[in-house]
């Protein structure tokens, strides 16, 4: 005698998907009956106010602002021109220094920030607690000190 194919997990899937079937064909008809009721066409639509906020009411036309194309820019603006010079000398106290590994630190009188400075930005013979002048540099961590002098 031959054994059913049917095997009791075939049968358990069946069963689910023709679960699932007969709900989403009730869930269709309790929208369809809702729709009959309120008389709603379904999703409302949504607008945009001059303020970018979502309203159900269309936007007033005459708060509609116009923008001419050649306003209109594209990537970064273009840097300003500032009034004032920028002086990238800066003022600041060395904070350790170690002549043998040729690095140290030092830190800025106005932001008080540390920075890290290497022998071969140090123009002048510096020492720990020394008064110094110097330039920021971009660095692979971060800011640099360079030209490095005593002041």
């Amino acid at each position: 005698m031959g054994k059913s194919q049917q095997t009791f997990s075939k049968s358990e899937k069946e069963k689910k998907r023709l679960k699932k079937r007969e709900d989403k064909r009730k869930k269709m008809e309790a929208r369809k009956l809702e729709k009959e009721e309120n008389g709603s066409d379904g999703i409302p639509i949504a607008y945009v106010d001059h303020n970018g906020n979502l309203t159900d009411t269309p936007p007033d036309p005459s708060m509609k602002v116009k923008v001419k194309a050649k306003n209109i820019v594209l990537g970064v603006p273009p840097k300003e021109e500032s009034d004032e010079e920028f002086d990238p000398v800066r003022n600041g106290k060395v904070s350790f220094y170690d002549s043998s590994k040729g690095f140290g630190f030092i830190i800025d009188t106005e932001t008080n920030e540390k920075h890290f400075t290497h022998v071969s930005g140090i123009i002048d013979e510096i020492m720990e607690n020394d008064k110094v002048t110097f330039e920021l540099e971009k660095g692979q961590r971060g800011m640099n000190a360079v030209k490095v002098k005593r002041a």
